[in-house]
């Protein structure tokens, strides 16, 4: 009896998913922020403060591996590109969307450059907001020099209990092992 009870918790525990929540504002060189993870939809099971990161400078030996690397596995991530569509898809059915506000400053040295960018990023913005209803994206040109500031709230929630089969379905080819294999090392 004890058994059925803990299967059937895990199984609501499933169903019901995991809610993440990350709300961040990046200003210049500072990133303050707070990424949450509550299960439930209320249980707060993780929470980490984003704050700046200072990334110090590599050598040319380092970037000259990681670029063998990167080549390496883009060799091996091109036969799982078909099995990472369909498992794409499957993942956007188990997602549900509860917010997705984020706001956009974007400048560069060049007038010109400014509005050529800013355009393509409304374009992009345009389509997410019209094909989500919780979506609320914008973006905002700034003719000030180089700036790239971002602000944002999201929540998402993932039914991990529909995220199984697509997911064993994944692991399931032989390309998409050898590639984690890779990554692993």
């Amino acid at each position: 009896m004890i058994i059925l009870i803990i299967f059937f918790s895990i199984i609501v525990l499933l169903y019901f998913g995991v809610k993440i929540s990350l709300i961040y504002d990046k200003t210049d060189s500072k990133l303050e922020g707070c990424l949450q993870i509550s299960i439930l939809r209320k249980i707060k099971i993780y929470t980490l403060n984003l704050s700046s990161l200072n990334k110090d400078k590599k050598n040319d030996e380092n970037e000259k591996k990681t670029n063998n690397d990167i080549k390496q596995l883009f060799k091996l991530l091109k036969p799982c590109f078909g099995p990472f569509k369909l498992f794409l898809k499957s993942f956007m059915k188990c997602i549900k969307v509860q917010n997705l506000e984020n706001h956009l400053i974007f400048g560069m040295d060049s007038y010109t450059d400014t509005a050529k960018y800013i355009g393509y990023i409304w374009s992009f913005i345009i389509i997410i907001n019209s094909s989500h209803k919780n979506a609320k994206l914008s973006a905002e040109p700034s003719f000030n020099g180089i700036v790239f500031d971002v602000n944002g709230i999201n929540e998402l929630e993932i039914n991990i209990l529909k995220l199984i089969p697509p997911v064993l379905r994944l692991i399931s080819k032989k390309e998409v092992r050898t590639l984690i294999k890779e990554v692993k090392k």
